[in-house]
């Protein structure tokens, strides 16, 4: 077991961890169409959100990694089968050569074994699969009901309902998107032939799952593998593996301060990596590299929470706040709306956290950062409400007037 205690080897690890996450360099990943396709095939998965106060979450992962990255690129990803919309911890889009990868959490749905929705309109979902397979492709707003409307948001209409539980079950893809409106179609029309699609083994899946988590992560602990994963079976032949390879001593173990234990390739902290520089990045709440709060809590001590979901009240830094990756520490967060009439990107609160970086550095990284997010919006005007600490807000004021 290593043991992560003085303050340059977890510098090294943290350089690692955003490192494999293709946060370290301008462009990892080539530009345009190529380079999204790339990054994707190298994440795993992008999520799919629909808060769009600012750019949406699997538009915002893609910019962080590819230099001018437009929106559209992602539905052109879809339509060209480079990736195909799924569930894994929440819903996504995934590299459609990990495709045979969804068939286990879609067969456990199908059999029953596990449920999406509690109930199924099986005569429905019949139906409406007949339908499809005659008159070609739906919208779940194409199929209309005499059903009355519900005052929740969340009890979707029948038809909807039987859509969603095809396209769990696998029987439907996503073939097509315009904004969150989803055209659904036959797995067998959208799935080109080229793709495999045999149900992997419980031992193949455990072996794509940690090959995957340490090829995007570097490194990775038995809880991060499993990451809202709650089948026992492949939570039983993950640790199988893992420790085999232990054994094998081609993994081995790292713990840091916190006590947080860590697998990694065995040699994998002595390898090259790429040297820092003063950039800032303005991530999503839904970034890969913060998704899981408590590893970004154990490496970076930065302690972050999405307060959408919170009432107003008990807020302390915003609505919507983006973590600001600085050099290789996570240093504030912003709170930012884009009004796209006016095209103004509005920041509503900027917080900075202690760190010892250069104060000057940091605002031109800020200014830099914000220039290109603001281009990300479409927006070609910035306003800045609030700072934290006070004593920066004319400085931060006087450098955003120079965008």
């Amino acid at each position: 077991m290593i043991e992560i205690k003085r303050p340059q080897e977890l510098a090294r690890l943290r350089r690692l961890s955003l490192d494999a996450q293709g946060l370290l360099q301008a462009q990892p990943y080539g530009r345009g169409l190529a380079g999204a396709r790339k990054a994707i095939n190298h994440l795993g998965y992008v999520q799919i959100d629909t808060i769009s106060v600012v750019e949406r979450a699997h538009h915002h992962v893609f910019h962080s990694r590819v230099p001018k990255f437009k929106p559209a690129t992602t539905n052109q990803l879809l339509l060209d089968g480079d990736i195909f919309e799924y569930w894994t911890h929440a819903a996504a889009f995934l590299p459609i050569i990990d495709f045979r990868f969804s068939l286990p959490y879609k067969h456990a749905i199908k059999n029953g074994q596990t449920h999406w929705y509690k109930t199924r309109d099986k005569k429905l979902m019949d139906e409406l699969l007949a339908r499809i397979r005659s008159d070609g492709p739906i919208r779940s707003r194409d199929v209309e009901t005499n059903t009355t409307k519900r005052a929740s948001w969340w009890d979707w209409k029948p038809a909807k309902k039987a859509l969603e539980q095809m396209y769990m079950e696998g029987d439907l893809m996503v073939s097509n998107r315009e904004g969150f409106q989803k055209t659904y179609d036959l797995t067998e029309r959208v799935l080109s032939s080229h793709v495999n699609s045999q149900m992997p083994s419980m031992e193949e899946f455990a072996a794509h799952i940690v090959n995957q988590q340490l090829h995007c992560h570097g490194f990775a602990s038995l809880k991060g593998l499993t990451y809202q994963r709650r089948s026992p079976e492949l939570r039983k032949a993950l640790k199988a593996l893992v420790n085999e390879r232990l054994a094998q001593r081609t993994l081995e173990q790292l713990q840091v301060s916190s006590g947080e234990v860590f697998i990694l390739e065995t040699g994998a902290l002595e390898r090259p990596l790429p040297r820092l520089n003063n950039r800032m990045l303005i991530l999503s709440p839904f970034d890969n590299s913060v998704i899981q709060r408590e590893r970004l809590k154990a490496l970076f001590q930065y302690d972050y929470r999405l307060e959408c979901y919170i009432p107003e009240a008990k807020r302390q830094y915003g609505y919507f706040c983006l973590p600001l990756l600085y050099r290789d520490e996570f240093i504030g967060r912003i709170d930012c709306k884009a009004h796209r009439k006016i095209s103004q990107l509005e920041i509503k609160s900027l917080h900075l956290e202690q760190h010892n970086f250069d104060e000057e550095l940091v605002i031109t990284a800020f200014v830099d950062a914000i220039t290109q997010f603001c281009h990300f919006q479409n927006c070609d005007s910035v306003s800045l409400t609030k700072v934290h600490p006070k004593h920066l807000t004319q400085r931060f004021h006087n450098a955003l007037k120079r965008y």
